[in-house]
């Protein structure tokens, strides 16, 4: 069973904005004020719910809820999206007591259309009504688009004035690649912590969890991890130790969300842990994994089970990252494939067979050129991938 934070309620409904029948409308909601943090995408074309956002933690750093759609992105959709996002606050409020300005909206689906208000006049009572009686996996389930299984975690750390509780939940398979997030994240807390370091906090964890992954190398126009501290634990965070440990609760409960996103990519069936050390800096070596992560050549090969090193080799060498490709050593599940300017021999296809036909693979790159590193999880490519995406709208 999840551990609940305290002091956060859920609500689900069924508005039917894409398909007829299942919740795709959720409210997380405090019973108090909270300390609030989001960080966005940083695609050009922001939806008018990120766009809402962004204001809303310009001007504050407390809010109440967070509202979340799926089926609609309301994204490219002007200043007519921005007026219909608020309205949609104000519908809310209004039905449930919260102020609209407290309220944190976001949104998932097809870019380009309008939301549907009517169906929101029809679908917030019922919203309202299940508000406390709903529970986390609910509220996981209705935020799905394309996900197969809902994403949830949760994590207690003991703190020098007592325990405290992290809820996590996201929703995202493909339309991935970090360039901030890469998906809808909500976190729940009930420390008492202030609102500039949990902004910090958040930010910082998002940067080394969510930002680590891609599926497609896509980056959505909706993209946003939020969090909410409420204090209702009435455990202060005061101490530097207590900050770690927070700090440390919630990067473990980002870093397993994170993998449940790649675990879930769309026709996904391997997780490619992609580890690039020995670059000239960090930024180097970034280079490295995501030219690997996103190559179609090695994501296709990952789906086959089929290891063509020599296209991991090429994605490194035209990545941009200075190195002598001599000195370049590269591994696949532990076992090495390329060092001292040449394959290893032996015969690679037969000692290479079970590692390829596991679910998590281990890429390891060594570029011999300095101590910066970086690491990737990314997703393979398949099939089903190109069949879902292409039948998306329909």
């Amino acid at each position: 069973m999840t551990d609940i934070p305290k002091g956060f309620h859920f609500a689900t409904a069924a508005a039917g904005f894409k398909k007829p029948g299942r919740d795709d409308l959720a409210l997380i909601a405090s019973d108090r004020p909270a300390a609030a943090a989001g960080v966005f995408t940083k695609n050009l074309f922001q939806a008018a719910p990120v766009l809402q956002c962004k204001a809303m933690l310009a001007r504050t750093d407390r809010a109440s809820a967070f509202l979340v759609n799926s089926g609609q992105a309301n994204a490219s959709t002007g200043e007519e999206g921005l007026n219909r996002c608020r309205e949609t606050l104000n519908m809310v409020g209004k039905a449930t007591g919260l102020p609209a300005d407290e309220i944190l909206p976001a949104s998932t689906g097809v870019i380009g259309p309008q939301l549907i208000m009517e169906k929101w006049e029809a679908a917030v009572p019922a919203l309202a009504d299940t508000l406390g009686k709903a529970s986390p996996e609910d509220a996981a389930k209705a935020i799905m688009t394309t996900d197969t299984v809902h994403k949830l975690a949760s994590a207690t750390v003991t703190l020098s004035g007592g325990t405290v509780r992290l809820l996590g939940m996201c929703k995202g398979a493909g339309m991935i690649c970090p360039n901030m997030a890469t998906m809808l994240g909500f976190i729940c807390c009930d420390a008492d912590v202030s609102p500039g370091r949990w902004r910090d906090m958040l930010a910082g964890c998002a940067l080394k969890t969510f930002n680590h992954i891609t599926i497609d190398g896509d980056t959505s126009t909706n993209d946003c991890v939020m969090g909410l501290a409420n204090g209702a634990s009435g455990v202060a965070v005061e101490s530097d130790m207590d900050l770690d440990l927070l700090e440390q609760a919630l990067m473990d409960l980002c870093r397993d969300l994170a993998y449940m996103i790649v675990r879930d990519a769309e026709g996904g069936t391997k997780v490619a842990h992609i580890s690039v050390s020995g670059a000239m800096d960090d930024k180097q070596a970034e280079l490295v994994a995501r030219a690997v992560g996103h190559s179609p050549l090695v994501k296709t090969a990952l789906f086959g089970c089929d290891p063509n090193w020599g296209r991991i080799t090429a994605a490194a060498g035209r990545s941009g990252a200075m190195f002598d490709p001599s000195k370049l050593v590269l591994t696949i599940g532990g076992i090495a494939i390329y060092e001292n300017g040449g394959p290893v021999s032996g015969d690679m296809d037969v000692l290479l067979e079970p590692v390829m036909a596991e679910a998590d693979i281990e890429i390891g790159i060594d570029l011999g050129a300095g101590e910066g590193k970086y690491t990737l999880l990314a997703s393979d490519l398949s099939r089903e991938y190109v069949s879902i995406n292409a039948d998306y709208r329909s």
